[in-house]
């Protein structure tokens, strides 16, 4: 049953592959007849991988849904210098928006910046640096690796243990990010080491090759990670040939078709892979709402990855093939769906903003909303998704006060069958699967855009940069993104240095209070304070004010959440920069909860697009702001 299963799999997989190529070498997918609206640009760097290959064939399907699209297909071959190429020839087509997948980001980024200028962008799977872009559809590619070392650690028995990493190409932020959660997750195991590490540049062939070359040093090897099911073949063929055996294999991709990492999981060849979507279906269906102005546009959309092993990748394959919806119960007016929210606090402006988002949301979609408030208090938030469970509601949606400690209750919700929704903060647990998907900011990279901004004001490397840090609650989600997103940008900064970190708790009164601190400590030495928050950030002013010096001139403030308060002290030159951390997350929310109870799968995480606000821009920005 196996084998004939994968052949009628392969069939399948080679018709649209065949469509694919139609598609590419006609770049029409309009019927004969119609007007052509909208016309989009792909650009692939290659097109060897199974992995791009089935990427194009979501995007063809997706786009023969709509009569009036016609796309345009580029195949780079390797080469990043032609795709640079092609990416200015899907310009001079006139495209309406571009779909991009890279190789090589260092190369390419400055040509999507300066695409992004002109047209909407969507990059797909292996991304850009930096935020120049319309939406990114693609994995958590830390997470990836993270699961893929405590597969490893499962695989592999105490006792020395060697793994050789083979890495797609050098410097690409996916590979460092894959690389990382790797190593990371190895970290609590002294008996493994990563041996060698191989850049093969995601090819099959290059894979096979610098691994030969490997083993002629040291054939000693445990496990290899390979970034990608292709590298991965390609170890498998070089181990192969110099007759090593019991080399334990993980991949990442897991498509179907042949040479995909699904059948050579199936075959034995690989002992497991992680699921990395390509997104291409998603692609098309936002980009026809980017085009339509529709509102509520995320800024990134990251798929779930799976753990495919022998022993489920004949439920992983049912899956693919019934891709029908079905809903988890019928939705009635005398049964409608039901919510337990367990809010973290009303700490601040924002905060409020946030619940009356869910709350309004809620009596729009006749959605029945349990709303509770925590007090800021984790045993209170534990205990009101216990009251929640005990209810059976349909979905349980909270902001968790702090990172961790969640595990227990989460596992209770997972085993009364309630789906868990994380807004606008995420958790850390040991099993990822104990929630479905979060709804929210990425905090790290609004740590990285303040930073950002500070770095391009003060550009004179010559003078030392003073800065004063207030933190929010600690080990809240915010605070550790904030803070790491900061400080990964200064620290290649010399000059730059944080001479205060004092943690707070998001509170206005909080913000006056530790920057009264500071100052009685550090007086006019203080150059810049970054507040976590805006509340925060307004405390400063009136400590700054009531110090005797000017806040935004004197002190240069940087803060993050883009509130009315905050937007109005910008605008009379209190405050120097703001971040966007969006509130309003309600319709978002309820969309998600209305897809999953009519069947859908839902991405691992929906990142809101968010602005910053200058002096200059404040004023503008105040007249539509709804918090």
């Amino acid at each position: 049953m196996r084998v004939v299963r994968f052949k009628v799999i392969f069939f399948i997989a080679a018709f649209l592959g065949l469509i694919s190529l139609y598609s590419c070498s006609n770049s029409n997918t309009s019927q004969p007849g119609d007007e052509v609206k909208i016309l989009i640009g792909v650009s692939q760097p290659n097109l060897n991988e199974p992995w791009r290959v089935l990427m194009n064939e979501e995007i063809k399907r997706g786009a023969d849904t709509y009569p009036n699209l016609r796309v345009i297909f580029t195949d780079g071959g390797n080469d990043s210098v032609q795709q640079k190429e092609d990416l200015y020839k899907l310009m001079g087509y006139g495209i309406d928006l571009l779909i991009v997948s890279l190789d090589d980001p260092i190369l390419l980024t400055p040509t999507i910046t300066e695409i992004y200028s002109k047209i909407p962008v969507i990059v797909l799977g292996r991304g850009v640096t930096g935020y120049d872009y319309t939406l990114y559809i693609g994995t958590d590619n830390r997470l990836i690796g993270s699961k893929a070392a405590e597969y490893a650690k499962q695989l592999l028995g105490p006792g020395e243990n060697r793994i050789v990493e083979i890495l797609g190409l050098h410097g690409s932020p996916m590979v460092e990010e894959r690389s990382e959660g790797f190593r990371e997750g190895l970290n609590d195991r002294d008996d493994i080491r990563i041996t060698n590490s191989i850049y093969a540049d995601w090819q099959r062939d290059k894979s096979e090759d610098e691994l030969t070359k490997a083993l002629q040093f040291n054939s000693n090897i445990d496990l290899i990670f390979a970034h990608n099911d292709a590298m991965a073949l390609g170890a498998s063929i070089a181990l192969q040939k110099q007759g090593i055996t019991d080399v334990k294999i993980i991949g990442v991709d897991g498509v179907v078709g042949e040479k995909g990492g699904l059948q050579l999981v199936d075959n034995g060849i690989l002992t497991g892979t992680f699921t990395s979507s390509t997104g291409g279906g998603e692609a098309i269906r936002y980009a026809v709402d980017i085009l339509s102005k529709e509102k509520g546009i995320p800024k990134k959309v990251i798929l779930r990855s799976h753990q495919i092993t022998r022993e489920n990748v004949d439920n992983h394959v049912r899956k693919m093939m019934d891709p029908e919806s079905k809903p988890v119960r019928e939705i009635t007016e005398a049964r409608p769906i039901k919510i337990g929210f367990a809010q973290v606090g009303l700490e601040g402006g924002w905060r409020l903003a946030h619940t009356n988002s869910v709350i309004n949301a809620a009596k729009e979609e006749n959605i029945e909303l349990l709303y509770e408030n925590a007090l800021q208090k984790q045993d209170k938030q534990i205990e009101l998704i216990r009251k929640f469970i005990t209810k059976k509601v349909d979905f349980i949606v909270f902001s968790p006060v702090v990172k961790t400690g969640w595990d227990e209750v989460l596992l209770e919700a997972k085993q009364a069958g309630i789906p868990v929704i994380l807004s606008d903060r995420e958790v850390k647990v040991s099993d990822d699967s104990l929630w479905t998907a979060y709804i929210g900011s990425d905090f790290v990279e609004e740590g990285r855009r303040s930073a950002r901004w500070l770095v391009h004001e003060i550009d004179d490397s010559t003078v030392p940069v003073d800065i004063v840090e207030l933190q929010g609650t600690k080990d809240s989600d915010p605070t550790v993104g904030r803070k790491q997103g900061f400080e990964e940008i200064i620290q290649n900064e010399q000059n730059y240095r944080i001479i205060q970190s004092l943690q707070g708790d998001f509170t206005q009164q909080n913000g006056k209070k530790l920057m009264l601190d500071a100052l009685a400590e550090h007086g006019s030495n203080i150059d810049v304070v970054y507040a976590h928050n805006d509340d925060m950030a307004l405390g400063a002013i009136e400590a700054i004010e009531q110090f005797g010096l000017q806040p935004g001139k004197d002190i240069k403030i940087i803060s993050i959440d883009a509130t009315r308060a905050a937007l109005k002290a910008l605008g009379t030159g209190k405050l120097n920069f703001v971040v966007e951390c969006n509130p309003l997350l309600g319709p978002q929310l309820m969309k998600a909860v209305k897809d999953y109870m009519a069947g859908k799968e839902l991405p691992m995480k929906i990142i809101t697009s968010e602005g910053v606000f200058t002096q200059e821009t404040a004023k503008r920005a105040l007249a539509t702001r709804e918090y």
